[in-house]
Order: C-alpha cells, then structure tokens, then sequence
C-alpha cells in the first residue's frame, strides 16, 4: 500500500466519530455504531499498509495481552498473538486447569490477579449458550471496579475472541475481505450473501459465525440470505437485530430452508454447518447439570439429524448459480476454516475438493485479516488519538526491520 493510500485512510479515520471506544470493550457488531464499525475497518486497513512498508507499529513499550480460551482454535489464537505483537504487547495464556480457578477462585478474583500489568483480555467462550457472552461481561464489570478501586494502574480491554453469540474478530475479517475485493464500502449495495447451513459429520459446532454475519452484514445495504434445514435455526434476538439493521440500511434479510434458492444470483456465499440453537440450549442445561451420559446421547442424537441432510453441501452445481461477477465466474466463496471437505478431510462434507481448492487462496487472505482487525480493536480502545499516532509513524517510517 502507498503512502497517499495510507494518508487518505488516516484522513478518513479522523473524520469519524469513535470516541467512545476509548476505553471500552469489543463485545458484540451490533454495539457499535456505524462510524465505529467503519474506525476498525479504517485502523486495519492502516496497520496493515504499515507494516507491508516495514514500519514498526509496536506503540507498547511493555504490557500484557492475556488469552483465555475455552474452545480449541487455530487462526483465532495466532491472530490475538500476533496482533499484540504487532502492538508491542507480550501475550500470556490464561490456562485454567493450570490456575486457582479449578479450586473455586471466583471470576472477580482471577479477572484482577491477571491484570495488574494487563492492557487487553482476548477471550473465546463459545460452547454454551447463555454463558459465554455472560462471562466476558462478568471478566469486564471485575477489571472496571478493580481500576475504580485503584487495584489496577489500567482497566483492560475486553475483545471477544468469540462466544455463544458473535463472532466479531471473524466477521469483520470477514467483512474487510469483502469490501476489499469489491472495492469498497459504496460498492456493497445490492450484493447477495448467502450465509448458509451446510453438513457436517462433527457435532455442536456454534452458532456464533452465521448469527455474527447476519448481525453485520445486514449493516451495508446487502441482500443477505440466512439459508438452513427445518430445526436448525439460530438465536431469534439476532435474527430480530438483522432485520432491523437490513431495514436500516436498505438492504433485506431473507430467511428460507433452500440451499440453492440462497445461492440464486449470490455475489458471495458462506457454507457453514452449526448446531441448532434448541439443541445447544439443551446441551448448556446438560452441562449445568453436569450430565455426561445426557450430553453424550444428545451428540448421537445431533449426528442422526446432520447425517439426514448430507445434501447441504455446496457443490460445483450449487456455485453455477451464483453471480458471474468474480475472477472465477461465479460468487465469492468464504469459510471462517476449517472446513469439512468432502473426500479431503472427511468423507462428506460442508464442500466439495474441487470448489475449496479453487477458493483456497482467497479463503487464506480472508483469514489473514484477522490479526489487523484484533490489533484495531485494541489501538481505538487504548488510545484517545490513534489517527495521530498512526500519522506520526508513517512520517517517521521507523523500520520493523533494519
């Protein structure tokens, strides 16, 4: 990225209202505003020009980023690492089995012992609705009455890594890629996204990936379509908030049980399995109860129901129907990886080898957002004035590397 781009990123930046993200967390899309939405977009975009001209963005001289995360991840925990490196921050996980917390410690205690040093919380909690979300503002009330307290130098930012409801760090990864291949925000209008359910021989898989990209995407004036079998419906309150935000921004929000009518005409579909949210409802109760043999037969249960629509998979058929508006003359294909590829890595899948392959290359740049997103969610938190410091550095042109 040239340095003019970078000097109209910045422009843009400072002419949008997000000062009340000093200081704040990241919780969920739907919580921000618009121009705030459009700030993380904007510091992303920005950093990532920075660093691909080698210069240092390390604005940390020390401090902690703490990771706890509850759910196995890949891409999610390599990002949170490596955009508190970019920042100048040290990262250390939180690994509860390892901590006091299996000896009853409460969350009040921990959220203040980790912190002493701490200028971000990244935490992904996403297996049990009704807690993970729950659990990050429990984190976030703690560290704000320990600084209020005067137990800690700093209140740390809460960034949710990913819970039972959105996915945010994914999906405005997922959002930036979009607007950079369609070349901006102003293009978006209009586009069809066809975010659907698709099979997987794996159970329980969250809800957080459709119901956060129905929360956002519906933001941009886009035709977003939310396709899945009879029984597999996900949260109403967020199905309600993309309905509001579709009507908001001219844009519609459509709900069907048809894979192929969601991908009729799609410039860009999202092929995803994810457990249906009675049953994730029934699984946290399980949980709760501490009910092993309830949960293991509800898994057999789900798998039973998967396995009656194998033919939720997105096939090279399937991609014939979509727009002829990309360089591979049909729509966009995104996945928040991995994905369940059929003959690959599983035996029947969410997609077929040969249109992941064709996609792999776009899906890795989608991924490769995400560090930069993270990195801006914690740079408009932490600093009043992050227009100015990401000026100051682009005149410097310090070196990350000498």
């Amino acid at each position: 990225m040239d340095a003019l781009k970078i000097k109209s990123l910045i422009k843009h930046l400072s002419k949008l209202n997000y000062k009340k993200m000093y200081e704040n967390d990241f919780l969920l899309t739907w919580e921000k505003t618009d121009d705030e939405i459009a700030a993380v977009f904007a510091v992303a975009d920005i950093l990532r020009g920075l660093r691909e001209r080698n210069v240092t963005t390390r604005f940390f001289d020390s401090g902690l980023g703490v990771s706890l995360f509850r759910d196995n991840s890949t891409r999610t925990r390599f990002s949170f690492v490596s955009a508190c490196n970019l920042l100048g921050l040290t990262v250390q996980d939180l690994d509860e089995g390892k901590s006091q917390i299996a000896h009853g410690e409460t969350v009040r205690e921990t959220a203040n012992m980790i912190s002493f040093m701490a200028d971000v919380i990244g935490i992904r909690d996403d297996m049990y609705i009704g807690k993970g979300n729950a659990y990050m503002r429990e984190v976030s009330k703690s560290v704000l009455d320990g600084y209020r307290d005067d137990v800690l130098e700093q209140r740390p930012t809460l960034v949710n890594l990913q819970c039972d409801i959105d996915h945010p760090t994914q999906t405005m990864a997922d959002m930036l890629h979009i607007i950079n291949t369609f070349g901006g925000v102003e293009q978006l209008k209009g586009k069809k996204i066809a975010m659907t359910w698709a099979y997987s021989p794996s159970y329980g898989k969250p809800l957080s990936v459709p119901q956060g990209v129905i929360g956002l995407m519906t933001r941009f004036g886009m035709e977003v379509s939310l396709a899945h079998p009879k029984g597999y419906e996900v949260m109403p309150e967020v199905v309600e908030v993309a309905r509001k935000n579709a009507a908001a921004s001219g844009g519609s929000f459509t709900q069907s049980n048809s894979m192929a009518e969601a991908f009729e005409g799609a410039d860009i579909v999202y092929p995803k399995s994810w457990a249906p949210f009675a049953a994730m409802e029934k699984r946290t109760v399980l949980y709760g109860d501490g009910d092993d043999a309830g949960i293991k037969a509800l898994e057999q249960e789900l798998l039973k129901q998967n396995a009656k629509h194998k033919d939720w998979e997105c096939t090279e058929a399937l991609m014939q129907k979509t727009s002829r508006r990309t360089k591979y003359g049909e729509a966009l294909y995104m996945h928040c990886l991995p994905a369940d590829i059929s003959g690959v890595s599983c035996k029947e899948g969410e997609v077929t080898a040969s249109v992941f392959d064709r996609h792999r290359v776009d899906m890795y740049k989608e991924a490769s957002y995400k560090p930069y997103i993270i990195a801006a969610m914690m740079m408009l938190a932490k600093f009043k004035n992050p227009a100015d410091k990401l000026a100051e550095r682009l005149e410097c042109g310090c070196p990350r590397v000498k």
